[in-house]
């Protein structure tokens, strides 16, 4: 079992706080997880080339999408991380997913996957809504937690006990989810597959 995780931080403050408080439990439950940190490098945003449907990645080269397409190949479930900036994820974790989940939802449809906050004082709920949708649209089971699945700054101030709390929940509730699909598959139940081909635009 191994889980990918992002931190859409430029920094390795709290979000990466959180992840690795997460990765403490996917150690002790045998599961593997890397986490990919965005960094403060350029990302670039969608282009609505549509290249991507032809290419089977993203025609814009030089930073961490197309990696993290062929990263999530491999991955049995993920978790995306982001601090709230003005109540809404970051930028660059925004740009990575419309671009990831465009280009190769192919890698992540079915699997199941979490969002996570860190944050000084509130837009956490907005922030989690904006990221589900990327899983929602992908048929992605999303995993949650005792509490919503925020922080307050678990690198500065471990006083969010009940924030820390949360996310080793959230990391045992991955675990279980990705299991059960397991034994699923090795039960003969495989994915349900869904009905294509109807566009309905109300444009009219």
């Amino acid at each position: 079992m191994k889980i990918l995780m992002v931190n859409g931080s430029p920094k390795k403050g709290e979000t990466r706080a959180a992840l690795e408080e997460m990765g403490k439990v996917f150690s002790e439950l045998g599961a593997q997880y890397e986490i990919v940190d965005l960094g403060s490098a350029p990302v670039n945003d969608c282009i609505a080339c549509r290249k991507c449907t032809e290419l089977k990645k993203c025609v814009i080269g030089g930073d961490v999408v197309n990696e993290l397409i062929e990263k999530a190949k491999t991955a049995d479930g993920f978790v995306f991380g982001t601090p709230v900036y003005y109540a809404h994820p970051t930028a660059r974790v925004l740009a990575v997913l419309d671009r990831a989940f465009y280009a190769g939802k192919y890698a992540f449809a079915y699997k199941p996957a979490a969002a996570i906050t860190s944050l000084r004082r509130a837009g956490s709920c907005a922030s989690m809504d904006v990221m589900n949708k990327y899983f929602t649209i992908s048929e992605m089971p999303i995993v949650s937690s005792s509490y919503w699945n925020q922080v307050f700054r678990p690198s500065e101030n471990e006083r969010d006990t009940e924030g820390l709390q949360t996310m080793r929940n959230l990391a045992r509730n991955m675990v279980w989810l990705v299991s059960c699909i397991q034994a699923g598959k090795e039960k003969g139940i495989g994915l349900p597959g869904s009905e294509r081909g109807t566009w309905t635009n109300f444009n009219r």
